[in-house]
C-alpha cells in the first residue's frame, strides 16, 4: 500500500508544481486553490507512505516522479524544448526510480 502513496503522492506533486505555473505568483484564485489542494494532498501521501518505507527511497521516488511527469507537461502544455539529451536525462530518472523500487524491501 505504501508504494500506492507514494506514487499518488508523485502524481499530486507533478499537480501542483504544473499548477504553480497557472497560479500567476499566486495571484489567481482557483489556480492557486487547486495548486495548495494537490500540495496538501501530495504531501499527506508522502507522509503515509514513509511510515513503512526507507526515507531516501520515498522521497527519492517521490522527487523523481514529480521531476519526470513536470518536466513532459511542460513540454506537452508549455511547448518547452524536447531535444533528445532531455528525454535522455529524463529516462536516466526514470531508471533510477525503478531501480530504487526494485532494491528496496
Amino acid at each position: 500500500m505504501a508504494w500506492i502513496y507514494l506514487v499518488l503522492a508523485g502524481l499530486f506533486e507533478i499537480g501542483w508544481a504544473v499548477g504553480l505555473k497557472y497560479t500567476d505568483g499566486f495571484t489567481k484564485l482557483w489556480p492557486s486553490v487547486g495548486t495548495v489542494a494537490a500540495m496538501v494532498a501530495s504531501f499527506f501521501l508522502l507522509a503515509q507512505a514513509l511510515k513503512s518505507l526507507p526515507i531516501g527511497t520515498g522521497y527519492a521516488v517521490w522527487t523523481g516522479i514529480g521531476t519526470v511527469g513536470t518536466a513532459v507537461l511542460g513540454m506537452v502544455l508549455l511547448g518547452e524544448s524536447r531535444d533528445l539529451g532531455r528525454f535522455f536525462c529524463l529516462m536516466l530518472i526514470v531508471a533510477g526510480v525503478l531501480g530504487l523500487k526494485l532494491a528496496s524491501p
